[in-house]
């Protein structure tokens, strides 16, 4: 019986026009190409973690290192973030680059890819299916979405196979499957959808850990797939390679640790991750002294632009942990292409020993630049200007609260709004189930229809996924008849483990003394377009007559009393940038910031929480800042910078927060946390 979706295709299979020339194979447990042996010597780098006009500047760095090879992740959900809607364009932009400077390509391309990525990679929108889907799994409404998908981006791929001229070698179905299921139904599915679009002529390969019950799950020795795996840098690649065999058939198992960790991932309110540079040195050195071939797991790790970074769990749901805006991951090539790292050198002086002649030198390093100072104001409460943020305006109506997929919604804040019910007494406690994932609850003392204005409103308390609990309303705030509002953060999906399945913002009943408050109103707040608050936009809504009390509230932070701060609100700033400096690279320090998000010209730089750490500055690429004036956009949620000012700094600064973990776990639960690891007191 064929897996699910395959039966209309088993009849046939599309003809590929395949160049003799040009082969990629496994043959007596070594790869070939063209006929010869060969040896991976790859890196990771993502195209979606580095801004387009810097990808020919990374990639020529990581042919410096020594590396012939890049693997990169395909996210489902950067390519279809909303359901029909596809662009391929900049995959296939990447692979043609590539190509273009020699580089060979191994493409993992899920549907799942992990990554440190929201959601795993997989859309949004998935979440909002009835019944919910069973993701991972050979759930037919699942698989067919799957199906529809690839239909789409595997006729694309073929076109850049190796045996047609192009540079991709291999395709990695899934991602490190063992570690969360056993349906081979599903992988086998997805090996048949593979094999219809791509032929028998490429190599598919699954990754897992280095463990029996890993590849036993995750692998597909029936199939004609080759299983590669990963392990802990510093372990024993010897015992790794011999356990791979048996998970291969005979003379197909050529020695490859897909995932070669360099460094490690960060969530916020953790140390920085670091690990040595001669100790990963040395295990890449007995990893290609026992003839194994690698990808070293960053070669250059990039930044999680937007709200694009996922997060981790513990034990259970509760224990979030999601990951910092910066995807450094102590790789050897840094965030803004910096190599001039011990890790860099080391690991370069042992690559070039499988070289036969010299490794190209770097390219220069971008120009960077220290602006300066640049004065923020507070433009407006973000309850001030929801209308223009929000769409409809008015708001959608469901008796419960409901998720922001469900009302098509991706990623930012999604404000709730209610009326406290005829019960309500001081005293009274306010309290959710379950809030995915920080939640801020106010009460407006106004009853009438201006009830949101910021300046009516009386903040109540903060409740957090990591550490529910409930909010006691005063003698001002517990009375029946006043608004409530409750804004929701996303602050990224869970990409790894068995609570992958995580929508955002509030689906259950909100409490007050245990007794349900119903009848809400949902606001979604994407900020996937901020233009709408530029100074010029708020002006003419002035000049209309709409929003006078906007422009007419700007304030002086180094005066802002508790009483004038008005909750979440947008803080706006000049970088002027003259003909004489001209764009470079630079970071964004938010120290003495709280926590929110930023944005430069209308992009998105990420999230930041300096209050937590480790991270204050956000990595602004020069090919974001133009001459001239450059807007600068602050979203800050708790409380601002008392001076008013954020700095432009020549480089990266990680130091911010206490680290002690008070509100949030610190030890990752993405696949083990490697010994050397712990050695290193990370």
């Amino acid at each position: 019986m064929y897996p699910h979706g395959m039966t209309k295709r088993g009849a046939g299979r599309r003809a590929l026009c395949i160049n003799t020339q040009h082969t990629f194979l496994i043959a007596n447990d070594t790869f070939l190409k063209d006929g010869k042996p060969f040896r991976i010597l790859g890196g990771e780098i993502h195209y979606f973690r580095v801004p387009a006009m810097y990808w020919e500047d990374r990639l020529l760095r990581a042919k410096s290192l020594g590396l012939n090879t890049v693997q990169t992740y395909v996210p489902w959900n950067l390519h279809e973030p909303e359901p029909d809607q596809l662009d391929l364009s900049e995959l296939e932009n990447y692979l043609k680059l590539a190509h273009k400077l020699d580089l060979l390509i191994m493409l993992r391309i899920g549907p799942y890819v992990c990554g440190e990525w929201d959601f795993g990679g997989f859309p949004a929108w998935l979440l909002a299916k009835q019944p919910p889907l069973r993701l991972r799994t050979s759930d037919a409404s699942f698989l067919e979405l799957v199906d529809k998908w690839w239909d789409t981006l595997l006729p694309t791929v073929v076109r850049f196979l190796y045996s047609r001229g192009g540079p991709v070698i291999m395709l990695q179905v899934e991602n490190e499957y063992g570690s969360f299921g056993d349906d081979k139904l599903y992988l086998q599915h997805l090996v048949a959808q593979a094999r219809y679009h791509l032929g028998d002529d490429v190599i598919l390969y699954t990754t897992d850990g280095a463990s029996k019950g890993n590849l036993e799950n995750g692998s597909i020795s029936s199939s004609n797939v080759y299983a590669a795996v990963d392990f802990a840098t510093g372990s024993d690649p010897a015992s790794a390679f011999l356990l791979q065999k048996l998970y291969n058939a005979p003379g197909k198992s050529p020695p490859l640790s897909a995932e070669f960790y360099t460094g490690w991932l960060t969530h916020w309110g953790e140390r920085l991750a670091k690990t040595d540079a001669e100790g990963t040195a040395s295990a890449l050195a007995d990893l290609l002294g026992v003839n194994g071939s690698v990808v070293l797991y960053m070669a250059h790790g990039g930044t999680n632009f937007g709200f694009s970074s996922g997060a981790n769990t513990g034990g259970d749901s509760s224990e979030f942990q999601p990951d910092i805006t910066s995807y450094d991951y102590d790789a050897p090539i840094g965030e803004a292409g910096d190599v001039s790292g011990e890790k860099f050198q080391a690991l370069q002086k042992v690559l070039a020993q499988y070289h036969k002649s010299a490794l190209p030198p770097s390219p220069p390093l971008p120009p960077r630049r220290q602006y300066g100072t640049v004065e923020l104001t507070m433009v407006a409460s973000i309850f001030d200007v929801l209308e223009l943020l929000s769409k409809p305006s008015q708001g959608i109506q469901n008796e419960i609260p409901v998720y922001m997929e469900y009302l098509n919604q991706a990623s930012g804040f999604i404000l709730y709004q209610s009326v406290l019910p005829l019960h309500t007494k001081p005293g009274s406690q306010i309290s959710v189930v379950e809030v995915h994932d920080r939640a801020q609850v106010y009460i407006s003392l106004d009853e009438t229809v201006s009830a949101r204005k910021s300046d009516n409103l009386v903040f109540v308390g903060v409740m957090e996924r990591w550490s529910m609990k409930s909010l006691a309303l005063s003698s001002t705030t517990g009375k029946p008849g006043l608004q409530i509002y409750i804004l929701v953060e996303n602050m990224g999906r869970v990409n790894y483990g068995e609570y992958i399945f995580d929508p955002k913002g509030i689906n259950c009943s909100v409490l007050l003394d245990e007794f349900p408050i119903l009848n809400w109103r949902a606001h979604p707040i994407p900020l996937s377009d901020i233009t709408v608050l530029s100074a010029d936009f708020l002006q003419l809504q002035q000049q209309k007559g709409l929003h006078r009390r906007i422009i007419g509230n700007q304030m002086n932070l180094t005066t802002l009393s508790d009483s004038d701060f008005r909750g979440p609100s947008f803080f706006q700033g000049t970088l002027k940038i003259d003909s004489a400096d001209g764009p470079a690279d630079t970071f964004l320090s938010l120290r003495h910031w709280t926590k929110g998000v930023a944005f430069i010209n209308g992009y998105n730089l990420g999230r930041f929480w300096p209050l937590r750490g480790p991270q204050c500055t956000l990595y602004i690429p020069a090919p974001l800042l133009k001459y001239g004036d450059n807007e600068l956009v602050i979203l800050e949620l708790d409380r601002p910078n008392p001076d008013g000012i954020v700095e432009l700094l020549d480089k990266g600064d990680f130091t911010c927060g206490n680290h002690t973990g008070t509100h949030m776990p610190l030890l990752s639960n993405k696949r083990r946390t490697p010994g050397w690891m712990v050695n290193n007191g990370l």
